[in-house]
C-alpha cells in the first residue's frame, strides 16, 4: 500500500479518490493543485495544498503521486504535471480497475484504467494514458504517452498510437493503422488509414479537418 498525492479537487479528481479507496490497495492522503486555483483547504475531507509546496509538506519519499487529469491542450496539460512531479521526486502509481481486462501486458505509470476495458495480449500501453470506461484495444498493438481514449473506443488490432492522440466516444480505428501525433478522432468517427501530425478526423469514413489543428480545438 502507498499513501497517494491527487493532483485536482474536479471531477476526475473526485473519480480517482473514489476508485482508489473502493479498489486499490492504496490510500488518498491529499489533494494538489496549482497555488493560484486554490478554493479550499479540504476537499473530499482531505487536505488540500498548493502544488508548488506539496514536496515540503509531502515528502517523495513517503508518498506517491497520482495526476489523473482530463485530455485538454491534446494531453500537454497531464504531461505537463506528470513531468513537474517527476522532477520533485515523486514515484508514480496507475490505477488499473479490477474489472478491466488487461492479461500480462505491460502498462505504464500515471495510468488511468477504469472498468470494463479489454486490452487484448501482446499490447503495450506507455505512460500517463487514461482510458475511460468500456474501451477495446486490440490485440499486437502499441499505445504510446500521453494519450487519452474516452469510452466505447474500438482500435482494432497491430495499430500503434503516437503521443498526445486523443479519441471520441465510439469512435473506430481499422487494424494496422497509425495514429500520427496529437491526432484527435472526433466522436464515432471511423478512421481507416494512417492519420497526419496534429490533425482532426471526423466522420464515417473519417475524414480530415482542413486548415484547424488538433491543440487548437482541444
Amino acid at each position: 500500500m502507498a499513501k497517494i498525492i491527487v493532483f485536482g479537487v474536479l471531477d476526475t479528481a473526485e473519480l480517482a479518490h473514489y476508485y482508489l479507496t473502493h479498489d486499490s490497495e492504496h490510500e488518498v492522503a491529499a489533494f494538489t493543485v496549482n497555488r493560484q486555483y486554490m478554493q479550499e483547504e479540504q476537499f473530499k475531507g482531505l487536505p488540500v495544498v498548493a502544488f508548488e509546496d506539496v514536496e515540503n509538506l509531502f515528502p517523495p519519499g513517503e508518498y506517491a503521486f497520482f495526476a489523473p487529469m482530463t485530455g485538454r491542450n491534446m494531453n500537454r496539460n497531464r504531461e505537463n504535471i506528470y513531468n513537474e512531479a517527476k522532477a520533485k521526486g515523486y514515484p508514480f502509481i496507475s490505477y488499473i480497475s479490477s474489472r478491466a481486462t488487461i492479461f500480462d501486458n505491460a502498462i505504464g505509470e500515471n495510468c488511468f484504467i477504469l472498468e470494463d476495458n479489454t486490452i487484448q495480449p501482446f499490447t503495450t500501453v506507455g505512460n500517463n494514458v487514461v482510458m475511460w470506461s468500456g474501451n477495446h484495444i486490440g490485440h499486437h498493438g502499441q499505445i504510446k504517452d500521453h494519450v487519452f481514449f474516452t469510452s466505447h473506443v474500438v482500435l482494432s488490432g497491430h495499430c500503434v498510437v503516437e503521443p498526445y492522440s486523443f479519441f471520441g466516444v465510439n469512435s473506430t480505428i481499422r487494424d494496422y493503422t497509425c495514429i500520427a501525433q496529437g491526432t484527435l478522432v472526433g466522436m464515432a468517427s471511423a478512421i481507416t488509414k494512417e492519420t497526419e501530425e496534429w490533425s482532426i478526423y471526423v466522420g464515417n469514413p473519417a475524414k480530415k479537418v482542413p486548415g484547424k489543428k488538433s491543440f487548437e480545438a482541444y
